[in-house]
């Protein structure tokens, strides 16, 4: 459950702003089909995030454990730094002759390449990688409360959130998270 909240709680904060939100401004701009988009950013996320997080345990194989908790939270705290930092989109999205739902499918998965949710993903992934099917679940969660908003209300949404304040508190719980997984480093809080 740790895995879940923790996971669903960091993308949510996280992607206020991030550039695959504003993608889902734009897509839903553009295409006015809701269910589509929606159904689209799903599997999209579930798909992108369940590579990540894969790469994640895998990765967590490769490190000494007693490594893990300073490298999973130093890369949160960089997470944080860089959630300060608003995203912009690289170009338009292009409509894919198959519809709205295929559109949204690759124009999402290919944002969300390198970018802080998925990168995120990565370190949950190694955080708790006993837990992958919570992790990727939890931030497809995540992607979910901050961009089914964003494609149903769209434009006049963006104009009201508060979208620095979401930034320092997206930062802010990054952070915290990477001092927690420090603090549990062995031979740290004995």
């Amino acid at each position: 459950m740790e895995a879940f909240l923790t996971s669903a709680t960091l993308v949510a904060l996280a992607e206020i702003g991030d550039k695959t939100q504003l993608l889902s401004f734009v897509l839903a701009a553009r295409l006015k089909k809701p269910l589509p988009i929606i159904t689209g950013i799903f599997v999209a996320t579930v798909l992108n995030h369940a590579l990540a997080g894969s790469v994640g345990v895998w990765l967590a194989h490769l490190i000494a454990p007693h490594w893990l908790p300073w490298i999973t939270g130093a890369v949160f705290i960089a997470f944080g730094l860089w959630a300060l930092h608003p995203d912009a989109l690289d170009d338009d999205p292009k409509l894919h002759r198959a519809g709205a739902f295929v559109t949204t499918v690759i124009a999402f998965f290919i944002a969300e390449m390198g970018d802080k949710t998925q990168l995120a993903t990565i370190a949950l992934g190694a955080q708790f990688q006993g837990a992958l099917f919570a992790v990727v679940m939890g931030t497809t969660l995540g992607m979910m409360l901050a961009n089914v908003p964003a494609v149903i209300i769209g434009e006049r949404l963006a104009q009201r959130l508060p979208l620095k304040l979401m930034r320092w508190i997206a930062a802010g719980f990054f952070i915290l998270t990477g001092i927690i997984s420090m603090l549990a480093a062995p031979g740290v809080a004995q």
